[in-house]
């Protein structure tokens, strides 16, 4: 899943690059199939990257895996993370793992998801999981704004770049239709400075 160093060594997801600025790229994305778990962080001692163990249970990063054929399923880059609280919005996570947040004003839910590898091209084919959280889904094909950048994805970072990124989109006639995604390629090990981290903004 990488190095110290920041090498990404596992499959990431097929994007076409539809246009190239100063400021970030437009990616056409392929259809993909896609595992998840949503859950409320204070459960998981308040670890927001708690589903990250779920998931790697599930493809048997951590041991064997725990679904119904078993099948081990090889990790893939980045993880992702979203966010759906109504008043702000705020990420966690590495590799390809998506995560998302969808709770209200007391409870704030949080989604990660990893990308499945390529091989996998219709649920049908996906071992079940034996844990009943893990969520298989599909995902279409999918345009968004792309800015990548180093270091620690910390909220105050996330949140600038977010912005910044929707301004530039929006100055540009690009119409941002939902929340950001954090794309994190490496995993937690792996110095700042070689870290690569994308926010993603779906647009039209």
């Amino acid at each position: 899943m990488g190095t110290v160093f920041g090498k990404v060594d596992v499959e990431t997801p097929k994007f076409e690059v539809l246009q190239t600025t100063q400021d970030y790229e437009i990616r056409n994305y392929s259809p993909s199939i896609i595992a998840e778990v949503t859950y409320d962080p204070s459960e998981l001692r308040g670890n927001r990257d708690g589903g990250f163990t779920i998931l790697a249970n599930y493809i048997g990063v951590l041991g064997q895996p725990q679904n119904k054929k078993p099948e081990k399923i090889a990790m893939t880059a980045p993880v992702i993370t979203k966010t759906a609280d109504d008043t702000s919005e705020k990420i966690a996570m590495t590799a390809p793992v998506i995560t998302q947040g969808n709770g209200g004003s007391e409870k704030k839910m949080v989604t990660m998801q990893f990308v499945l590898p390529g091989k996998y091209k219709r649920i049908e084919e996906v071992p079940a999981p034996m844990d009943e959280r893990v969520v298989i889904g599909e995902e279409g094909e999918r345009k968004y704004g792309v800015v990548r950048f180093s270091g620690v994805a910390s909220d105050e970072v996330v949140e600038e770049r977010v912005e910044r990124l929707k301004k530039s989109l929006e100055r540009d006639g690009f119409k941002v239709v939902g929340k950001f995604l954090l794309a994190r390629y490496n995993p937690p090990w792996t110095l700042p400075v070689f870290r690569t981290n994308e926010i993603m903004l779906p647009v039209e």
